[in-house]
């Protein structure tokens, strides 16, 4: 699996993953046919990408079973690979969603079941559970481990205070908990002021959703224009809601536009632009990137590796001015209520 990828090591534990990260979030088992989804793994893997990124909520448990499909035949030691638990899956019953012991127990052996693997490099809670207490939901992440069915713990979407009192929980339980996935972007920093200096002093790392803020840090989307076809945010089922909060503000369009000389002086697509720059963080462990074809894979991991000249990212922080949105605020309140 030679490539182009660099690793980086995930939190303070011994696990390497690659920087640029390969995630099936809004494609596999739902926006793409399987044979479609099975090409981009493939040239995922041909690019040296190792580390793969899903969750059991996908598409309603589909995603993983694709993924699980594509990397059949793989050497599982050459692989990393993450899954999540926290949203409802099945039916929709009383216990099909949150970090009980009973979710958790049941979900990591679905998923490994899907995933056809017997453990999982990353197991993740993919929200913070405000109905389960906290410390039920860490033994049974414990138990997980300690059955050899996840190698290591993560969070995603956890405030700084949450992280902090479930790293001490892991501690006390004799686990590690080494990572956060948050979503991070040059138009989205609400990790940057409480979230990031918690994890550098816990020793997690962040493996960082929507580097390209949904597509609209790609350029596709100019400002006085109708979306084009096909694009996310034409697709109600494919984040066009997340998406909208950024093109409903034209002056966010044009400064993306306005970036371009400065992907030009790099040699860069406003893509890989945005993704070399989330990999500038020095806790940001991997950016994932998703892909509707092949080519998107090939070309954006040319992100790797990059290093972007300090003053070139005090040009991309003038450009991009008070568009950018990083109150620590709001990854509580984007938080699910209590069940």
């Amino acid at each position: 699996m030679a490539g182009m990828v660099s690793y980086r090591y995930l939190g303070r534990s011994g696990l390497k993953i690659t920087e640029i990260t390969y995630g099936n979030w809004l494609t596999h088992g739902s926006q793409v046919e399987n044979d479609t989804a099975k090409a981009c793994v493939r040239a995922a893997l041909d690019a040296g990408i190792t580390s793969f990124d899903t969750a059991d909520v996908y598409a309603n448990t589909k995603a993983e079973t694709v993924l699980g499909e594509a990397l059949k035949g793989e050497r599982r030691q050459s692989l990393e690979i993450f899954t999540k638990v926290y949203w409802p899956t099945g039916p929709g019953g009383a216990n099909d969603s949150g970090l009980s012991r009973k979710h958790i127990l049941e979900s990591i052996d679905g998923s490994l079941q899907r995933l056809q693997t017997d453990y999982v490099d990353l197991y993740q809670a993919h929200r913070y559970d405000e109905s389960t207490p906290l410390e039920e939901t860490m033994q049974a992440f414990a138990d997980v481990v300690r059955s050899g069915k996840a190698l290591y713990i993560g969070v995603s979407e956890w405030t700084a205070d949450q992280i902090r009192a479930g790293h001490a929980l892991a501690q006390d339980l004799g686990i590690q908990l080494i990572s956060n996935q948050p979503q991070y972007s040059a138009l989205w920093r609400v990790i940057e002021g409480e979230v990031v200096p918690t994890s550098e002093e816990l020793g997690l790392s962040q493996i960082v959703w929507s580097p390209v803020a949904q597509g609209v840090l790609t350029g596709k989307y100019k400002p006085g224009e109708a979306p084009p076809a096909g694009s996310r945010a034409t697709d109600e089922k494919g984040g066009a809601r997340m998406i909208g909060r950024f093109l409903e503000r034209p002056d966010v369009l044009q400064r993306v536009q306005d970036l371009r000389p400065v992907a030009d002086e790099l040699d860069l697509s406003l893509a890989q632009l945005a993704i070399a720059w989330v990999l500038q963080n020095r806790n940001v462990a991997a950016a994932i990137i998703g892909a509707s074809r092949p080519e998107q894979v090939t070309e954006n991991v040319k992100a790797s590796g990059v290093t972007i000249p300090p003053e070139l990212l005090a040009r991309i922080d003038t450009i991009l001015g008070d568009s950018v949105v990083s109150d620590p605020a709001e990854t509580a309140k984007n938080a699910p209520p209590a069940r």
